[in-house]
């Protein structure tokens, strides 16, 4: 929970994210975390790491703010995106990088 009492990790209860949850990814995300985009988080969805349908918790750690183009990217072009040292990386498909070099997008100053 956070100070007002708003669930940050609601587990597999739901794959709906609370607003405490949304909040907190928009904290740590600032927006769209895809690299070289900025979109403002009213204008962003949280997108699940690993699937809900899949066994993937609605928690923090597992979830990453993205705009719409990117949401749907994500699920249909393989690209693929973890968390590390608590920021979001994300790796290309090896068609765009041989290396998968991992990418972070515009904004990890703003993680507390």
């Amino acid at each position: 929970m956070n100070g007002a009492g708003q669930p940050l990790d609601v587990g597999r209860l739901t794959r709906t994210i609370p607003d405490g949850l949304r909040r907190a990814v928009a904290a740590r995300d600032g927006g769209c975390a895809f690299p070289g985009f900025g979109s403002t988080p009213s204008w962003c969805e949280c997108h699940h790491i690993l699937p809900w349908e899949h066994g993937g918790p609605t928690e923090r750690d597992n979830l990453v703010m993205l705009c719409r183009v990117h949401h749907r990217m994500m699920h249909s072009s393989g690209w693929m995106v973890r968390i590390r040292d608590g920021l979001p990386e994300f790796i290309p498909p090896k068609w765009i990088d041989p290396e998968q070099t991992p990418r972070r997008g515009p904004r990890p100053h703003l993680i507390t």
